[in-house]
């Protein structure tokens, strides 16, 4: 830099004053102070490159993330097939074991999406610390332009213009001047950019870590699916000795033990009092709800339906199925239909001869709803939790008294529904000590009434 201002006066001051040379000397400086917060330092050259190699491997996992999602949707193309077939001891353990390898890739796309997400935001931190360095850069080349304005002010236009023999010469240090002010305003501008680019990256990377503690807990919650589905297999083979006929037995147990616990349950619900207020609670034919599954295959509905019909006994005399039944693999995701707050969870199955909802959870609506969630395999929220539209719940199961894996699904109006243990609703069976939600009849509505069409 020393030798660089030399030869500029060596080759300049012939022809200059000292005077002349002042005003231009300081907008040489000026100038090559800015230049000097262009230049791309080696740790800059390593923090782009290690922000490219952070990308390509992002990349990477996306392509992964494809291959596990081709693989997910023949699984669930074969569990298609196998759950139309008839109920018997092959199909069950058949349908176990698909639901099994489906299960595990699920696990896998969710650890490859902790890895992206924990690559991009490291990618974010890198990215985050570069636009701070462009930030101080940025500030302190502003701060030479300021401190040299300054110094080039002591000297008035007049004065400038007097010091020069030729008006060229004091039209060439004017525009230089006028230059130095431009790159003044360029760079106050390019410091709001980065301010911007920052406050975008540092909420970006908020949302990341969210979104990886989310999966974190998605990822314990599936491999509580596959521990739960392992089980399951286990105990089936372990109380049917692999026989058929052993497996046609335990079916009809448990199908009379739920149609004894119905039969009590909508017998009980039926002395309740409860008067709806229309007022309270959205209008019937409004979507309120998002569906709580992605892919929906509706098994039975609410009311007076062809099964409801036949098993009139089990709901109390009345032909009525208190919510819609969605047929789905075991560990499929369940998702919040709307925003709400978790008022309480259970495990019927953690009773013994409790045939009822098996895993359950019930979400309290802002809108005068409230919604149940059966059969669960695994629950991923717990009481008092607020939960947010499309926010993943529960996974689907075949606890209770289900005889394949689905999702019940109950839209209550919250006011007519309350929080029992058996002991106050039954005296036939013993699972006195589970907890279960308890509405009357005339609290009972519709899902079908507040979702979407289909």
């Amino acid at each position: 830099m020393p030798d660089l201002i030399k030869n500029f006066f060596k080759t300049k001051t012939s022809a200059l004053t000292l005077n002349k040379c002042k005003n231009l000397l300081i907008v040489f400086l000026v100038l090559f102070a800015c230049s000097q917060f262009i230049l791309i330092t080696p740790s800059e050259v390593s923090a782009e490159s290690e922000i490219d190699k952070l990308r390509n491997e992002i990349d990477t996992r996306s392509n992964r993330l494809a291959e596990i999602e081709a693989e997910i949707a023949q699984f669930e193309a074969e569990l298609k097939k196998v759950g139309a077939e008839k109920k018997t001891l092959q199909s069950a353990i058949n349908q176990l074991e698909l639901e099994r390898k489906k299960v595990n890739s699920e696990i896998s796309k969710t650890e490859n999406l902790i890895t992206s997400t924990d690559l991009e935001i490291n990618k974010l931190i890198l990215e985050i610390s570069k636009t701070e360095k462009d930030i101080e850069g940025t500030e302190a080349a502003i701060g030479s332009i300021i401190r040299a304005e300054y110094r080039a002010e002591e000297d008035s236009l007049i004065e400038i213009l007097l010091r020069h023999d030729k008006l060229s010469e004091f039209w060439s240090t004017f525009e230089a001047r006028e230059n130095v002010r431009d790159t003044m305003a360029g760079k106050v501008s390019e410091l709001d950019t980065f301010r911007s680019i920052l406050v975008e990256k540092r909420e970006e990377n908020e949302s990341k870590r969210n979104r990886l503690s989310s999966l974190k807990n998605q990822y314990s919650s599936q491999n509580q699916v596959l521990e739960n589905n392992r089980n399951e297999q286990a105990e089936l083979l372990a109380v049917t000795k692999n026989e058929e006929r052993n497996y046609q037995q335990l079916l009809a147990s448990k199908e009379e033990a739920r149609d004894q616990i119905e039969r009590e349950m909508r017998d009980f619900e039926s002395k309740l009092q409860f008067i709806l207020d229309p007022n309270t609670i959205p209008a019937p034919g409004t979507a309120v709800f998002e569906w709580p599954l992605a892919n929906v295959i509706i098994t039975q509905l609410f009311g007076g339906t062809e099964f409801a019909a036949r098993n009139s006994s089990v709901y109390g005399g009345r032909a009525y199925h208190p919510g819609i039944d969605m047929g789905a693999p075991r560990g499929t995701a369940i998702m919040a239909p709307l925003t709400g707050v978790v008022r309480a969870t259970g495990n019927t199955d953690a009773v013994p001869g409790c045939y009822s909802w098996g895993m359950w959870t019930l979400i309290d609506h802002a809108n005068g709803l409230s919604t149940l969630y059966a059969h669960q395999s695994s629950i991923a929220v717990t009481a008092g939790q607020k939960v947010t539209t499309g926010q993943v719940i529960g996974y689907v199961g075949n606890t209770g008294y289900s005889t394949g894996p689905h999702l019940h699904f109950t839209v209550y109006a919250k006011k007519g529904v309350t929080v029992r243990k058996f002991n106050e609703i039954k005296t036939v069976t013993s699972c006195g000590p589970a907890s279960t939600p308890v509405a009357a009849t005339d609290a009972y509505l519709d899902p079908m009434l507040y979702l979407p069409a289909r």
